[in-house]
């Protein structure tokens, strides 16, 4: 009788729902498909047939930029800029939701308005004013100038995120504590965090996704070939009057697999946080 509940509880899924689905699905594979099939491709064969299979599986492309320095250079650069901007953005987002969602004082409710602000104007509408500050600073074609400008620009999206969570906490975990005698930095560091490990891995995928991808800024930003994160690292294979699309692809293949597995291996905890705060009790 409970197999037969269970099924009968299951919600049917209509043919518009299936192809809605698979029309979503056909969106992503299909570049996905082209991106790694096209790597093994001539150019005069990408052009001519750029959705079937390869003619033949030559791996040139992928071995020719393997053994190369620019590749690993270029990741382990998009990889210490991505968790310097994780570490630093879960640090300074958590800390500040903490305050706003366990802490009154006056101006609270202002503040947690005005970091939503931030949610209202893209990246791209600060970067002339951004390259002026970076130049007086001196933080040009340096990593630190992006880590800092991907932290502020990364903190409204993390506060809401973080501050939605840390409202559904039980109150009665801080009231205990504080009872104890602790304060507000030990309830945080000792009682909060601990408990809100899905919500800093959904906060930590997003930055992390996000500073993998950027292009713009490192593209401001960054001067040097040997401080080019993965992104820039495309510009070798383009030249004065063309470039070598095979050679993209197959770049683009490799570089992707990272974000991928990090996706995949935290997108339990992504979920979770997501969901962790909207059902109440």
């Amino acid at each position: 009788m409970s197999v037969d509940r269970k099924r009968r509880r299951r919600p049917e899924i209509s043919i518009f729902q299936w192809l809605t689905l698979a029309l979503v699905a056909a969106f992503i594979i299909v570049p996905f498909y082209t991106t790694i099939l096209g790597g093994f491709k001539s150019i005069g064969e990408l052009r001519t047939n750029p959705f079937g299979l390869p003619a033949s599986w030559d791996p040139a492309n992928f071995t020719g930029i393997i053994f190369g320095t620019a590749l690993f250079r270029s990741l382990w650069n998009s990889l210490f800029i991505a968790c310097s901007t994780v570490a630093l953005s879960v640090l300074v987002s958590s800390m500040a939701a903490f305050a706003l969602a366990h802490i009154r004082f006056f101006g609270s409710k202002f503040l947690m308005s005005f970091f939503m602000l931030g949610l209202l104007f893209p990246a791209s509408t600060a970067i002339l004013p951004l390259f002026i500050k970076l130049r007086d600073l001196g933080l040009l074609d340096k990593h630190l100038g992006i880590i800092i400008a991907q932290v502020a620009f990364s903190l409204a999206f993390s506060i809401v995120l973080f501050h939605s969570f840390f409202k559904r906490l039980p109150g009665e975990l801080i009231d205990a504590a504080r009872m104890d005698n602790c304060g507000y930095l030990r309830i945080y560091w000792y009682i909060t965090l601990p408990l809100s490990l899905p919500i800093i891995a959904t906060v930590g995928v997003f930055n992390f996704v996000g500073s993998w991808n950027s292009f713009l800024l490192p593209l401001i930003v960054l001067n040097t070939d040997t401080n080019y994160t993965w992104p820039l690292g495309i510009m070798q294979f383009q030249g004065q009057y063309g470039s070598d699309w095979p050679k993209i692809l197959a770049y683009l293949t490799l570089t992707i697999i990272p974000a991928i597995g990090f996706f995949l291996l935290a997108q339990r905890y992504i979920i979770s946080g997501l969901t962790g705060g909207a059902v109440k009790g």
